[in-house]
C-alpha cells in the first residue's frame, strides 16, 4: 500500500518500526525458552517462532523501503536557493563544519601575542608570536561560513518539511 511521506515523517516512521521491532525481539527473548524443574508442572509461555520471525521481516522490509525511498528523495530533491541537491547539501555541510572548525581556531589567535618573558634565560629580551595572516579575516570567514551553513540546514528543514513523496509501505 503506497503512502505519502516527507524525509521527517519517513524518518519518524523507520524509527517507529524499529521500535516495535526491538518490542517483538525482547518479547521473544523473554519467552522463547522456559525453566521448569522435574517436579514441577507448567506450560510454555505463548511463543510463536515462525510469527516473530516473519513480523521481523515485515518491518524489515518496511524499513529498507522507507530508507531507500528517503535516499532517492534526498538525491533527486534540489534545494531551490542553493541549485543543489540534499545529498550534496549534507556533504557540502559536513565539509563547511570542518573548515569553520579551523577558522574557530585561527579567529581565536591574537595578531601579537606575547609568549615569554624571556626570564627563564637569564634576559630580559620579550618574545612576541605574530599572526602570518589576517585574523580579521579569519573572523569574517568564520561568520560567511556559519551563516552559508545555516542556510543550507535552514532550506533542507524546510524541504524535510515539506516536500512529499510516496513509498509502498
Amino acid at each position: 500500500m503506497k503512502k505519502v511521506f516527507t524525509s521527517a515523517s519517513a524518518n519518524k516512521q523507520i524509527r517507529a518500526f524499529e521500535e516495535e521491532k526491538a518490542h517483538i525481539l525482547r518479547n521473544e527473548n523473554e519467552v522463547c525458552t522456559y525453566v521448569l524443574s522435574v517436579d514441577e508442572e507448567g506450560e510454555a509461555p505463548e511463543y510463536n517462532y515462525a510469527e516473530a520471525r516473519a513480523s521481523v521481516a515485515e518491518l524489515d522490509a518496511k524499513v529498507r523501503a522507507l530508507r531507500c525511498a528517503l535516499h532517492s528523495f534526498n538525491v533527486t530533491t534540489i534545494l531551490p536557493e542553493s541549485g543543489i541537491s540534499i545529498d550534496e547539501a549534507l556533504v557540502l555541510m559536513a565539509q563547511l563544519n570542518n573548515e569553520r572548525a579551523r577558522l574557530s581556531m585561527l579567529r581565536s589567535n591574537l595578531p601579537k601575542q606575547r609568549v615569554s618573558s624571556g626570564f627563564y634565560r637569564g634576559d630580559r629580551i620579550a618574545e612576541y608570536q605574530y599572526a602570518n595572516y589576517d585574523v580579521a579575516q579569519a573572523e569574517a570567514d568564520f561568520q560567511d561560513i556559519s551563516e552559508r551553513i545555516r542556510q543550507l540546514q535552514m532550506e533542507i528543514d524546510y524541504a524535510n518539511q515539506t516536500i512529499q513523496f510516496e513509498v509502498d509501505v
